[in-house]
């Protein structure tokens, strides 16, 4: 918005009818918002607050080599009115860069060139937004259609997601009524590609077989740690409850559980009892963290206190990465008891770095120790 003002006036900032403006879209391109910071007005004097701390912009030294283009600055001034009623878009036609690449200037001197082209993507990706939630209004959501839209506006919404705009504890049930196709373990598992490894194709179908590598040594290490018995008699849910009940031991954290939460590994996996109904356990569960329910018939993932998505017991064994996909969608914090395994699985599974001032003594500890074994 700033620059945009500024390719029109010299060192003019918006107007205080534009911020509002800007404050109106961004509760209506993001309606969670609505829940948490209540009207627009309330967006508005944070984006007052944060325009108060901008710096004046310095003249250059050399006269441009050029005047601004006349119909750039105009329209974009003229069009901001706060009105978001965008019509649906052809993906076919979609520009290019609506996926938010920075737009790169040709002489330096056309400035106003590169920021039309970028308020041109955040309305793109608007756009996109309105579509795919047109999209699961109907019975059966086009799910080539719904991955070609998330691709489309992954940077904004990943900017909105990975913001302190909402509170942790909020984050989940916001981010899923938003965005419903994130009940879907496919759409959640495209997601943490495209935040990971956005141009490998199959990184889904590498990370998978990265973990039936680990999945089949890890066990092999449980029983030389005699952290589990040589499941030789299991049947497939049996010997996926086995192993996961034995990973927090094999890859300890420095902290404790909650008392009424038992075994670490109730952090992230539990097989529910005849007579219990999941909400029921949910409401009483000491963590609001995703978790994995075994139940008689099929396997869910919950977030919260609500069941979100459900799959085959078949699958059972893949149920962390499952969970891992969620931790990055929806961009949560991992619970201290079994954070040095949720960062083993992120670093050798996922393949995502961490940080040197974010790997714990026990994490490089149990980490160490692992990889000498595998050797």
């Amino acid at each position: 918005m700033i620059s945009i003002a500024r390719a029109t006036e010299d060192s003019r900032y918006p107007s205080k009818h534009e911020i509002n403006s800007m404050a109106k879209r961004l509760v209506e391109y993001y309606p969670m918002l609505k829940g948490t910071c209540g009207e627009w007005e309330h967006v508005a004097k944070k984006l007052m607050k944060r325009l108060s701390n901008v710096r004046s912009p310095r003249k250059g030294r050399n006269p441009p080599s050029k005047k601004p283009r006349q119909d750039g600055g105009e329209n974009v001034t003229s069009d901001y009115d706060g009105d978001s009623s965008a019509s649906t878009i052809i993906l076919d036609h979609s520009p290019a860069r609506s996926m938010g690449t920075p737009v790169q200037q040709q002489d330096g001197t056309d400035e106003e060139s590169g920021t039309v082209d970028f308020f041109d993507s955040q309305k793109s990706q608007a756009r996109h937004y309105k579509t795919l939630q047109e999209i699961y209004k109907t019975r059966k959501p086009n799910k080539a259609a719904v991955t070609q839209l998330l691709n489309l506006e992954f940077e904004s919404r990943r900017q909105f997601i990975n913001s302190d705009a909402i509170k942790e504890q909020d984050r989940p049930v916001k981010i899923l009524d938003a965005y419903p196709c994130f009940r879907e373990v496919d759409h959640v598992l495209d997601e943490l590609r495209r935040i990971i490894q956005p141009s490998n194709s199959r990184y889904i179908s590498e990370m998978k077989d990265r973990w039936e590598s680990f999945y089949s040594k890890v066990q092999f290490y449980g029983v030389m740690k005699k952290a589990m018995r040589p499941p030789k008699t299991l049947d497939g849910v049996e010997h996926a409850t086995a192993v996961f009940k034995a990973l927090p031991l094999l890859f300890p954290s420095s902290t404790a559980p909650p008392k009424k939460l038992g075994n670490c590994s109730e952090a992230f996996f539990h097989v529910l009892k005849t007579s219990e109904d999941p909400e029921g356990y949910l409401r009483q569960r000491p963590r609001s963290c995703p978790v994995v329910l075994v139940s008689e018939g099929n396997c869910m993932i919950a977030v919260g206190t609500k069941p979100v998505t459900t799959f085959d017991q078949k699958d059972l064994y893949e149920g962390l990465l499952y969970l891992m996909a969620y931790y990055y969608a929806l961009h949560l914090t991992y619970p201290k008891c079994i954070s040095t395994l949720l960062s083993v699985l992120q670093t050798e599974i996922l393949k995502d770095s961490i940080h040197d001032r974010d790997s714990t003594p026990s994490y490089k500890k149990v980490l160490g120790e692992w990889k000498s074994f595998i050797e």
